[in-house]
């Protein structure tokens, strides 16, 4: 099974990340009061997995990641893919490159973590995730790329 473990947000420029046990996604733009989500930005929320972190020797959240997954292959995910997380619908819009800030943890991670860093979503559905959550992928993901052509109600 696919879950969520942990949920981070950063509430202010240069503040560690903060653990919390429930976080309101929001369309669009990232997690409510989180300063890295951006309206429009392909970069809203980052998915780390926790074998990665494991096997590098690295604590949750140190990685700047906004969920912890455990469970679920991130890097076999393609550019597209939607991932229901809670009640949010989340989709994966490109891998995360490590950056410096990965060196200061540990000399050297930067270039260890490539291509490994888990991935940058965008939020497609607001709502509400919670630590122990599922986190699944939509089945109706490659059905249809059109917003709001997913589902169709009515019979056939």
């Amino acid at each position: 099974m696919s879950e969520i473990l942990h949920l981070f947000q950063c509430v202010a420029h240069g503040e560690p990340m903060r653990e919390f046990e429930e976080v309101s996604a929001v369309e669009n733009k990232g997690f409510q009061d989180c300063i890295h989500g951006r309206s429009g930005s392909a970069r809203q929320v980052l998915l780390m997995d926790l074998e990665t972190l494991e096997e590098f020797g690295i604590a949750p959240g140190r990685v700047r990641e906004n969920i912890t997954t455990r469970g679920i292959a991130l890097e076999t995910l393609p550019l597209g893919e939607r991932l229901r997380a809670g009640e949010a619908l989340l989709e994966v819009t490109k891998p995360c490159e490590p950056c410096h800030q990965m060196d200061e943890i540990r000399q050297g991670l930067q270039e260890a973590l490539r291509g490994r860093r888990g991935l940058l979503c965008r939020v497609v559905e607001s709502g509400r995730i919670r630590r122990g959550d599922r986190i699944e992928i939509e089945k109706s993901a490659r059905a249809s790329h059109h917003a709001g052509d997913d589902f169709i109600s009515g019979s056939f």
